[in-house]
């Protein structure tokens, strides 16, 4: 099977886990899908967080391992500064980098795919 491509796309996370129902499957799955990216070497050009999603990049988050892989492996990371400051998560980000809105659509207009979990 050959490697997924997702050289050209932009990932976006606006909750704290993937899919709906229990929050702990959430999170749980938020971490298996980040380290399935790692595994099939599946390199997005970023992923971007918002809303509840700038949860998944704190420091205590179950997937920021597989964040920071992916951070040293080149994705870059761009967690929403006004939804870090809402869940006062701007001294505990793990992984990537705090951006703005304006970062973010930059990175949405200029990818030729953008995919929302």
């Amino acid at each position: 099977m050959p490697a997924a491509d997702f050289s050209d796309a932009v990932i976006v996370a606006t909750n704290d886990g993937l899919g709906q129902g229990e929050p702990a499957l959430a999170r749980k799955v938020a971490a298996t899908y980040f380290r399935t990216l790692l595994e099939l070497e599946a390199r997005p050009a970023a992923i971007v967080f918002y809303t509840a999603g700038v949860n998944l990049v704190a420091d205590d988050s179950p997937c920021i391992g597989e964040l920071r892989q992916l951070a040293d492996a080149g994705v870059r990371l761009v967690a929403c500064r006004t939804c870090l400051e809402h869940y006062g998560l701007m001294d505990r980000v793990g992984a990537g980098e705090i951006g703005n809105m304006a970062a973010i659509l930059d990175l949405q207009a200029t990818a030729a795919r953008v995919i929302t979990l």
